[in-house]
């Protein structure tokens, strides 16, 4: 009990940043599902349009 009192900080920051990672990830994943680039950007100024994520990017 003693060794938990004392790193109690220590596992709440890791609690914290696990859970924060763990939001970033399902976060990317959905907006990847959902078909949203990565740039957060129109696609219709990109040099890269049609290339990349789009339907092209699909069927490679």
């Amino acid at each position: 009990m003693d060794w938990l009192i004392q790193n109690l900080g220590t596992i709440v920051a890791a609690v914290l940043l696990i859970a924060a990672v763990v939001w970033i990830v399902v976060s990317l994943r959905r907006d990847k599902k959902s078909g949203k680039g990565g740039c957060g950007c129109g696609c219709e100024s990109c040099a890269l349009h049609g290339k990349c994520g789009g339907a092209a990017g699909k069927a490679r």
